[in-house]
Protein backbone atom coordinates (compact mmCIF):
# COMPACT_ATOMS: atom_id res chain seq x y z
CA UNK A 1 0.00 0.00 0.00
CA UNK A 2 1.37 3.39 -1.02
CA UNK A 3 0.40 6.57 0.81
CA UNK A 4 1.40 10.18 0.55
CA UNK A 5 1.42 10.55 4.33
CA UNK A 6 1.38 8.17 7.28
CA UNK A 7 0.74 9.70 10.70
CA UNK A 8 1.81 7.59 13.67
CA UNK A 9 -0.57 8.38 16.51
CA UNK A 10 -4.30 9.16 16.58
CA UNK A 11 -4.08 11.67 19.40
CA UNK A 12 -4.76 15.39 19.31
CA UNK A 13 -1.70 16.34 17.23
CA UNK A 14 -1.92 13.36 14.89
CA UNK A 15 -5.58 13.83 14.03
CA UNK A 16 -5.13 17.57 13.54
CA UNK A 17 -2.24 16.89 11.17
CA UNK A 18 -4.35 14.42 9.19
CA UNK A 19 -7.09 17.03 8.82
CA UNK A 20 -4.68 19.36 7.03
CA UNK A 21 -2.25 16.99 5.27
CA UNK A 22 -4.33 16.51 2.16
CA UNK A 23 -5.49 13.36 0.33
CA UNK A 24 -4.00 9.88 0.68
CA UNK A 25 -3.27 10.22 4.39
CA UNK A 26 -3.32 7.27 6.79
CA UNK A 27 -3.37 7.51 10.59
CA UNK A 28 -2.18 4.52 12.61
CA UNK A 29 -2.59 3.86 16.32
CA UNK A 30 -2.19 0.83 18.58
CA UNK A 31 -5.17 1.83 20.76
CA UNK A 32 -8.72 0.56 20.41
CA UNK A 33 -10.09 4.10 20.07
CA UNK A 34 -8.70 7.44 18.86
CA UNK A 35 -8.00 10.39 21.13
CA UNK A 36 -7.88 8.53 24.43
CA UNK A 37 -6.01 11.33 26.23
CA UNK A 38 -8.55 13.80 24.88
CA UNK A 39 -11.33 11.61 26.27
CA UNK A 40 -10.01 11.57 29.85
CA UNK A 41 -8.78 15.17 29.92
CA UNK A 42 -10.43 17.88 31.97
CA UNK A 43 -12.41 15.40 34.02
CA UNK A 44 -13.97 14.08 30.82
CA UNK A 45 -14.80 17.52 29.43
CA UNK A 46 -11.49 18.34 27.73
CA UNK A 47 -9.73 21.60 28.51
CA UNK A 48 -9.19 22.01 24.77
CA UNK A 49 -7.35 25.36 24.76
CA UNK A 50 -6.71 28.54 26.72
CA UNK A 51 -7.71 32.01 25.57
CA UNK A 52 -4.38 33.38 26.86
CA UNK A 53 -2.18 30.85 25.06
CA UNK A 54 1.15 32.30 23.94
CA UNK A 55 4.83 31.36 23.72
CA UNK A 56 5.39 32.40 27.34
CA UNK A 57 3.22 29.49 28.49
CA UNK A 58 5.62 26.85 27.17
CA UNK A 59 8.88 25.26 28.32
CA UNK A 60 11.56 24.25 25.83
CA UNK A 61 15.32 24.31 25.50
CA UNK A 62 14.58 26.76 22.66
CA UNK A 63 11.77 29.01 23.95
CA UNK A 64 11.42 30.65 20.52
CA UNK A 65 10.69 27.44 18.62
CA UNK A 66 6.94 27.31 19.37
CA UNK A 67 6.27 30.88 18.23
CA UNK A 68 5.82 30.17 14.52
CA UNK A 69 3.30 27.34 14.85
CA UNK A 70 1.36 29.06 17.63
CA UNK A 71 1.06 32.29 15.64
CA UNK A 72 -0.16 30.58 12.46
CA UNK A 73 -2.82 28.44 14.16
CA UNK A 74 -4.01 30.18 17.31
CA UNK A 75 -6.47 29.35 20.06
CA UNK A 76 -9.00 31.49 18.21
CA UNK A 77 -8.67 29.32 15.12
CA UNK A 78 -9.45 26.21 17.15
CA UNK A 79 -12.31 27.94 18.93
CA UNK A 80 -13.76 28.80 15.51
CA UNK A 81 -13.61 25.11 14.60
CA UNK A 82 -15.34 24.13 17.84
CA UNK A 83 -18.08 26.70 17.22
CA UNK A 84 -18.47 25.55 13.61
CA UNK A 85 -19.30 22.08 14.92
CA UNK A 86 -21.81 23.46 17.39
CA UNK A 87 -19.92 22.26 20.47
CA UNK A 88 -21.00 24.17 23.56
CA UNK A 89 -18.17 25.24 25.84
CA UNK A 90 -17.45 27.45 28.81
CA UNK A 91 -14.54 29.28 30.40
CA UNK A 92 -13.28 28.31 33.82
CA UNK A 93 -10.53 30.10 35.71
CA UNK A 94 -7.49 31.60 34.05
CA UNK A 95 -8.81 31.35 30.49
CA UNK A 96 -9.35 27.59 30.44
CA UNK A 97 -12.01 26.43 27.96
CA UNK A 98 -13.95 23.20 28.54
CA UNK A 99 -16.71 21.38 26.68
CA UNK A 100 -20.11 21.76 28.33
CA UNK A 101 -20.97 18.13 27.66
CA UNK A 102 -18.15 15.72 26.88
CA UNK A 103 -14.57 15.50 25.65
CA UNK A 104 -15.90 13.00 23.13
CA UNK A 105 -17.37 15.97 21.24
CA UNK A 106 -13.83 17.10 20.39
CA UNK A 107 -12.86 13.60 19.26
CA UNK A 108 -15.94 13.33 17.04
CA UNK A 109 -15.20 16.77 15.61
CA UNK A 110 -11.68 15.73 14.64
CA UNK A 111 -12.87 12.44 13.17
CA UNK A 112 -15.48 14.30 11.12
CA UNK A 113 -12.83 16.70 9.85
CA UNK A 114 -10.54 13.77 9.00
CA UNK A 115 -13.31 12.07 7.07
CA UNK A 116 -14.05 15.29 5.22
CA UNK A 117 -10.35 15.54 4.32
CA UNK A 118 -10.30 11.95 3.09
CA UNK A 119 -7.90 10.66 5.75
CA UNK A 120 -8.12 7.01 6.77
CA UNK A 121 -7.80 5.74 10.36
CA UNK A 122 -6.57 2.31 11.40
CA UNK A 123 -6.62 1.32 15.06
CA UNK A 124 -5.20 -1.68 16.95
CA UNK A 125 -2.16 -1.50 14.69
CA UNK A 126 1.40 -2.19 15.82
CA UNK A 127 4.48 -0.66 14.19
CA UNK A 128 7.05 -3.42 13.64
CA UNK A 129 9.74 -1.53 11.77
CA UNK A 130 10.44 1.59 9.72
CA UNK A 131 13.17 2.08 7.16
CA UNK A 132 14.11 4.66 4.58
CA UNK A 133 14.47 3.72 0.91
CA UNK A 134 15.46 6.45 -1.50
CA UNK A 135 12.88 9.20 -0.92
CA UNK A 136 10.22 7.07 0.79
CA UNK A 137 9.58 5.41 4.13
CA UNK A 138 8.71 1.71 4.39
CA UNK A 139 6.54 0.95 7.41
CA UNK A 140 5.99 -2.65 8.51
CA UNK A 141 2.80 -3.04 10.58
CA UNK A 142 0.77 -5.80 12.21
CA UNK A 143 -2.99 -5.72 12.55
CA UNK A 144 -5.30 -8.53 13.59
CA UNK A 145 -2.38 -10.92 13.36
CA UNK A 146 -1.63 -9.93 9.79
CA UNK A 147 1.56 -8.23 8.68
CA UNK A 148 1.56 -5.59 6.00
CA UNK A 149 4.10 -3.30 4.36
CA UNK A 150 3.19 0.32 3.78
CA UNK A 151 5.07 2.99 1.87
CA UNK A 152 4.80 6.76 2.24
CA UNK A 153 6.37 10.00 1.12
CA UNK A 154 5.85 11.72 4.49
CA UNK A 155 6.02 10.17 7.95
CA UNK A 156 4.70 12.06 10.97
CA UNK A 157 5.70 11.17 14.53
CA UNK A 158 2.70 11.99 16.70
CA UNK A 159 2.78 9.20 19.28
CA UNK A 160 3.23 11.52 22.25
CA UNK A 161 5.54 11.08 25.23
CA UNK A 162 5.85 8.65 28.12
CA UNK A 163 3.12 10.05 30.37
CA UNK A 164 0.34 7.71 31.56
CA UNK A 165 1.78 4.37 30.36
CA UNK A 166 -1.39 2.51 31.40
CA UNK A 167 -3.01 4.18 28.38
CA UNK A 168 -0.31 2.78 26.13
CA UNK A 169 2.18 5.65 26.19
CA UNK A 170 5.66 4.60 25.10
CA UNK A 171 8.85 6.19 23.86
CA UNK A 172 8.18 5.08 20.26
CA UNK A 173 8.57 8.58 18.79
CA UNK A 174 11.96 8.95 20.49
CA UNK A 175 13.10 5.55 19.17
CA UNK A 176 12.15 6.40 15.59
CA UNK A 177 13.64 9.89 15.83
CA UNK A 178 16.90 8.41 17.14
CA UNK A 179 16.90 5.88 14.30
CA UNK A 180 16.90 8.76 11.83
CA UNK A 181 19.63 10.70 13.60
CA UNK A 182 17.59 13.24 15.58
CA UNK A 183 18.77 14.21 19.05
CA UNK A 184 16.62 13.39 22.08
CA UNK A 185 16.78 15.64 25.14
CA UNK A 186 16.38 14.23 28.64
CA UNK A 187 12.75 13.40 29.34
CA UNK A 188 11.02 13.96 32.68
CA UNK A 189 7.51 13.71 34.04
CA UNK A 190 5.75 17.09 34.01
CA UNK A 191 2.51 18.44 35.52
CA UNK A 192 2.75 15.74 38.15
CA UNK A 193 2.08 15.50 41.92
CA UNK A 194 4.92 15.45 44.47
CA UNK A 195 5.51 12.54 46.82
CA UNK A 196 6.63 12.33 50.46
CA UNK A 197 7.11 8.67 51.48
CA UNK A 198 7.10 9.57 55.17
CA UNK A 199 3.34 10.23 54.93
CA UNK A 200 3.62 13.58 56.69
CA UNK A 201 0.58 15.02 54.92
CA UNK A 202 -1.81 12.06 55.31
CA UNK A 203 -3.79 13.82 58.07
CA UNK A 204 -4.32 16.74 55.65
CA UNK A 205 -5.48 14.60 52.72
CA UNK A 206 -8.20 16.43 50.79
CA UNK A 207 -7.40 19.89 52.20
CA UNK A 208 -6.95 22.60 49.54
CA UNK A 209 -5.93 26.27 49.78
CA UNK A 210 -4.93 29.01 47.29
CA UNK A 211 -1.17 29.63 47.38
CA UNK A 212 1.76 30.94 45.41
CA UNK A 213 4.24 28.15 44.68
CA UNK A 214 7.76 28.93 43.50
CA UNK A 215 10.76 26.96 42.24
CA UNK A 216 13.67 27.69 39.92
CA UNK A 217 12.51 31.24 39.26
CA UNK A 218 8.94 30.28 38.30
CA UNK A 219 5.83 31.04 40.36
CA UNK A 220 2.17 30.05 40.07
CA UNK A 221 -0.79 31.31 42.07
CA UNK A 222 -3.28 28.47 42.20
CA UNK A 223 -4.54 25.95 44.73
CA UNK A 224 -2.44 23.42 46.61
CA UNK A 225 -4.04 20.07 47.44
CA UNK A 226 -2.70 17.83 50.19
CA UNK A 227 -2.96 14.11 49.49
CA UNK A 228 -2.08 10.92 51.36
CA UNK A 229 0.96 10.62 49.07
CA UNK A 230 2.07 14.25 49.16
CA UNK A 231 1.24 17.52 47.38
CA UNK A 232 -0.94 18.05 44.33
CA UNK A 233 -3.40 20.62 42.99
CA UNK A 234 -2.83 23.08 40.13
CA UNK A 235 -0.02 25.02 41.80
CA UNK A 236 2.00 21.88 42.50
CA UNK A 237 1.41 20.40 39.04
CA UNK A 238 2.53 23.66 37.45
CA UNK A 239 5.68 24.05 39.50
CA UNK A 240 6.62 20.37 39.02
CA UNK A 241 7.65 21.18 35.45
CA UNK A 242 10.31 23.57 36.81
CA UNK A 243 11.36 21.63 39.90
CA UNK A 244 14.43 19.42 40.00
CA UNK A 245 15.25 16.58 42.37
CA UNK A 246 16.49 17.57 45.87
CA UNK A 247 15.41 21.19 45.39
CA UNK A 248 12.98 22.89 47.80
CA UNK A 249 9.65 24.41 46.82
CA UNK A 250 8.62 27.72 48.38
CA UNK A 251 4.93 28.13 49.21
CA UNK A 252 3.20 31.37 50.19
CA UNK A 253 -0.10 30.49 51.84
CA UNK A 254 -1.26 34.11 51.74
CA UNK A 255 -0.18 35.58 48.39
CA UNK A 256 -2.98 38.16 48.39
CA UNK A 257 -3.07 39.02 52.07
CA UNK A 258 -0.76 40.54 54.65
CA UNK A 259 -1.10 37.86 57.34
CA UNK A 260 0.84 39.94 59.88
CA UNK A 261 -1.64 42.83 59.63
CA UNK A 262 -4.56 40.41 59.69
CA UNK A 263 -3.33 38.78 62.90
CA UNK A 264 -2.65 42.18 64.46
CA UNK A 265 -6.24 43.22 63.72
CA UNK A 266 -7.63 39.99 65.13
CA UNK A 267 -5.55 40.46 68.28
CA UNK A 268 -7.90 43.30 69.16
CA UNK A 269 -11.11 41.33 68.53
CA UNK A 270 -10.09 37.71 69.22
CA UNK A 271 -7.24 38.18 71.67
CA UNK A 272 -8.50 35.60 74.14
CA UNK A 273 -8.59 32.82 71.57
CA UNK A 274 -5.84 30.32 70.90
CA UNK A 275 -3.38 31.11 68.10
CA UNK A 276 -4.33 27.95 66.19
CA UNK A 277 -8.02 28.83 66.44
CA UNK A 278 -7.50 32.31 65.01
CA UNK A 279 -5.22 31.00 62.28
CA UNK A 280 -8.11 28.71 61.36
CA UNK A 281 -10.10 31.81 60.40
CA UNK A 282 -7.51 32.57 57.73
CA UNK A 283 -6.98 29.06 56.32
CA UNK A 284 -8.62 25.60 56.55
CA UNK A 285 -8.86 24.41 60.16
CA UNK A 286 -6.88 21.21 59.61
CA UNK A 287 -4.10 23.18 57.95
CA UNK A 288 -4.05 25.68 60.81
CA UNK A 289 -3.76 22.82 63.32
CA UNK A 290 -0.90 21.32 61.32
CA UNK A 291 1.07 24.56 61.35
CA UNK A 292 0.24 25.24 64.98
CA UNK A 293 2.04 22.03 65.78
CA UNK A 294 4.79 22.50 63.19
CA UNK A 295 5.54 26.10 64.26
CA UNK A 296 4.86 25.41 67.95
CA UNK A 297 2.12 28.01 68.14
CA UNK A 298 0.91 28.15 71.75
CA UNK A 299 -0.97 30.58 73.93
CA UNK A 300 -3.64 33.18 73.28
CA UNK A 301 -3.37 35.65 70.44
CA UNK A 302 -3.38 38.57 72.89
CA UNK A 303 -0.14 37.30 74.43
CA UNK A 304 1.78 37.38 71.13
CA UNK A 305 4.12 40.27 70.40
CA UNK A 306 4.36 41.96 67.02
CA UNK A 307 7.70 40.24 66.51
CA UNK A 308 6.13 36.82 67.14
CA UNK A 309 3.24 37.54 64.77
CA UNK A 310 5.70 38.73 62.16
CA UNK A 311 7.68 35.49 62.49
CA UNK A 312 4.49 33.43 62.05
CA UNK A 313 3.48 35.44 58.97
CA UNK A 314 6.97 35.09 57.49
CA UNK A 315 7.00 31.34 58.05
CA UNK A 316 3.67 30.90 56.27
CA UNK A 317 4.57 33.20 53.39
CA UNK A 318 7.80 31.31 52.68
CA UNK A 319 7.16 27.71 53.68
CA UNK A 320 10.04 25.62 52.34
CA UNK A 321 9.47 21.94 51.60
CA UNK A 322 11.60 19.45 49.66
CA UNK A 323 9.70 16.59 47.99
CA UNK A 324 11.28 13.15 47.82
CA UNK A 325 10.20 12.97 44.18
CA UNK A 326 7.11 12.91 41.96
CA UNK A 327 4.57 10.28 41.04
CA UNK A 328 6.39 9.98 37.71
CA UNK A 329 4.95 9.12 34.32
CA UNK A 330 2.19 7.06 35.97
CA UNK A 331 0.11 10.17 36.63
CA UNK A 332 2.06 12.89 34.77
CA UNK A 333 -0.06 14.87 32.35
CA UNK A 334 2.88 15.57 30.03
CA UNK A 335 6.45 14.59 29.23
CA UNK A 336 9.12 17.29 29.41
CA UNK A 337 11.99 17.16 26.95
CA UNK A 338 11.92 14.83 23.95
CA UNK A 339 12.85 15.41 20.33
CA UNK A 340 15.33 18.30 20.17
CA UNK A 341 13.83 21.28 18.33
CA UNK A 342 17.27 22.12 16.91
CA UNK A 343 16.73 19.33 14.42
CA UNK A 344 13.29 20.55 13.29
CA UNK A 345 11.95 23.44 11.24
CA UNK A 346 9.84 25.68 13.48
CA UNK A 347 7.63 26.56 10.52
CA UNK A 348 6.91 23.07 9.20
CA UNK A 349 7.94 20.67 12.02
CA UNK A 350 9.95 18.74 9.41
CA UNK A 351 13.31 17.25 10.29
CA UNK A 352 16.10 19.37 8.81
CA UNK A 353 18.23 16.32 7.98
CA UNK A 354 15.51 13.88 6.81
CA UNK A 355 13.13 15.10 4.11
CA UNK A 356 9.56 14.01 4.75
CA UNK A 357 10.01 13.17 8.44
CA UNK A 358 7.93 15.30 10.83
CA UNK A 359 7.57 15.40 14.62
CA UNK A 360 4.66 17.10 16.39
CA UNK A 361 2.85 17.37 19.70
CA UNK A 362 4.13 16.05 23.01
CA UNK A 363 6.96 14.08 21.39
CA UNK A 364 8.74 17.36 20.70
CA UNK A 365 10.62 19.38 23.34
CA UNK A 366 7.77 21.87 23.79
CA UNK A 367 5.71 21.52 26.97
CA UNK A 368 2.82 23.74 27.99
CA UNK A 369 1.54 24.83 31.35
CA UNK A 370 -1.52 23.24 32.89
CA UNK A 371 -4.76 24.70 31.55
CA UNK A 372 -5.26 23.79 27.87
CA UNK A 373 -1.86 24.90 26.61
CA UNK A 374 -0.63 21.43 25.66
CA UNK A 375 -3.70 20.82 23.54
CA UNK A 376 -3.09 24.14 21.80
CA UNK A 377 0.45 23.00 21.00
CA UNK A 378 -1.02 19.79 19.56
CA UNK A 379 -3.42 21.76 17.33
CA UNK A 380 -0.77 24.29 16.27
CA UNK A 381 2.06 21.83 15.59
CA UNK A 382 -0.31 19.40 13.85
CA UNK A 383 -1.58 22.19 11.64
CA UNK A 384 1.99 23.32 10.85
CA UNK A 385 3.05 19.85 9.70
CA UNK A 386 -0.21 19.13 7.87
CA UNK A 387 -0.23 22.35 5.87
CA UNK A 388 3.45 21.88 4.99
CA UNK A 389 2.73 18.40 3.64
CA UNK A 390 -0.26 19.60 1.68
CA UNK A 391 1.80 22.41 0.15
CA UNK A 392 4.10 19.76 -1.38
CA UNK A 393 1.26 18.22 -3.41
Amino acid sequence: MTWNTIVLGAGAAGMMCAVHAGPNTLVLDHAKAPGEKIRISGGGRCNFTNIYAGPENFLSQNPHFCKSALSRYTQWDFIDLVQKHGIAYHEKTLGQLFCDESAKDIIQMLLAEMQKAGAELRLKTSILSIRRTDSRFEVEIERDGQRESLSCQNLVLATGGKSIPKMGATGLAYDIATQFGLNILETRAGLVPFTFPDGRFKPLSGVAHPVRASANGASFEEAILFTHRGLSGPSMLQISSYWRESQPIAVDFFPDKDLFEALKARRKTDGRKQLATVLGYEMPGKLAEHFASDLKLTGNLADQSDARLRAIADALSDWQVTPAGTEGYRTAEVTLGGIDTDGLSSKTMEAKSVSGLYAIGEAVDVTGWLGGFNFQWAWSSGHAAGTSIRAKL
